[in-house]
């Protein structure tokens, strides 16, 4: 009888496809465990091959990754080696300037007692991954309390930032933000765009109900210091929580997709977690099933170390990991600017990464599960239909 968590391998999103040779040396690249077997498979692609890489990899949004490991895997030089430099150096200089902007912000908002959480990329990028030019992102996410979010809004303004908004119905308000979870805010430096959301929630997504998120003031107050920095990280076992779920929250494959991955497989690797905490803290916020693929697709794609008995633990019935694996297959976890899912389905494929019928129930409603009962129906009605409204007019693909 094939295990649950082998139905979601390596080749199931590999190798029908024609171009399976450059899928395969994409998530080597990737893969921050066993360089030098992968990059010896890189290698094997043939220099003739490295232009088609170097596309493949930009186009996928990890062209520094790939960039990288060309340089490595080619040392006496390749077709493209200038491009690959280039594409390496020019993440390493947007990288510099975004944990410089990083570090003047937790500096500021340090010097009046409030403490800053990177999250994310952000995090790893300035805490844990050695190389930053490795770790593109397009903006900075940070986490603060909410009981202090209006004095750290003014901090960031007079760091320079400008309240501004990328989601056309979200106005750019910092009492809006209370509301929701978070403001933007956009500064130039040398050159650079620089994006930066200030959170209160640490997941903010639009399918995962309030209560199932970590407490943000319980986050924080177990974060610890980076070293030569204001700037803090999420503790190992609350990290991996929170780069699952958000994992979860871009559906696996969705903008920046591929690249959603190499969070969960570097904290494993360089900040591993006691995951039978992981596991706990999982079930007690009822998200079982989102982060078990959030580890299971790391474990698939990049051979990252998440234990056996974490994922026996987690793993939904089997025809939910059928069934969620196989549309995964079918959308595919590369292209991420490829449309991934109509308005219907995406509304299905969420429904699915809940852990029971209850709690599905209490996010359509808006309601926590101990609020689903007749007293509580016509409340529950008029919430249910703000939230189905919201869900469908802020639909992402």
């Amino acid at each position: 009888m094939t295990r649950r968590v082998d139905q979601i391998s390596r080749a199931r999103f590999v190798e029908s496809h024609a171009d399976a040779a450059l899928r395969h040396a994409a998530l080597d690249a990737m893969a921050a465990g066993d360089r030098p077997a992968r990059l010896g498979r890189i290698a094997a692609l043939g220099a003739g091959r490295t232009g088609d890489f170097l596309d493949f990899g930009e186009r996928n949004r990890i062209g520094p990754i790939v960039a990288k490991a060309l340089l490595e895997a080619f040392p006496d030089g390749f077709d493209g080696q200038a491009r690959a430099r280039r594409i390496y150096e020019d993440s390493g200089r947007r990288m510099r300037v975004l944990m410089d902007e990083l570090d003047a912000v937790a500096a500021r908002l340090e010097g009046a007692g409030l403490r800053m959480v990177a999250l994310k990329n952000a995090g790893i990028a300035r805490g844990i991954f050695d190389d930053p030019a490795l770790c593109p992102m397009g903006d900075l996410d940070v986490l603060v309390s909410r009981h202090r979010f209006r004095e750290a809004h003014a901090l960031i303004l007079e760091a320079g930032f400008a309240l501004q908004s990328r989601a056309a119905i979200e106005p750019a308000d910092v009492e809006a933000g209370l509301e929701s979870g978070g403001t933007e805010y956009i500064k130039q430096v040398g050159g650079e765009e620089v994006w930066f959301e200030l959170q209160w929630r640490p997941v903010a997504g639009r399918w995962i109900r309030r209560d199932q998120e970590p407490d943000p003031d319980a986050l924080l107050a177990r974060s610890v210091p980076i070293a030569g920095s204001a700037v803090r990280l999420l503790e190992p076992v609350d990290n991996m929580i929170q780069v699952a779920l958000h994992t979860a929250k871009h559906t696996y494959v969705r903008a920046p997709g591929l690249r959603l991955h190499t969070d969960v497989d570097r904290l494993a690797l360089f900040t591993p977690p006691d995951w039978d905490a992981v596991v706990a803290m999982a079930r007690r916020l009822e998200v079982k099933t989102a982060v078990y693929f959030s580890l299971a697709m790391a474990r698939a794609l990049l051979d990252t170390p998440v234990p056996e008995s974490a994922l026996r633990a987690l793993e939904p019935p089997a025809w939910k990991v059928a069934a969620i694996t196989g549309w995964l297959a079918r959308v595919d976890v590369f292209e991420p600017d490829q449309r991934k899912f109509r308005r219907p389905d995406m509304m299905a494929f969420v429904a699915l990464l809940y852990d029971d019928a209850a709690g599905l129930a209490a996010s359509v409603f808006d309601t926590e599960r101990d609020q689903l009962d007749l007293r509580h129906l016509p409340t529950n009605l008029a919430r249910g239909a703000r939230r189905m409204r919201d869900l469908v007019t802020r639909y992402q693909r």
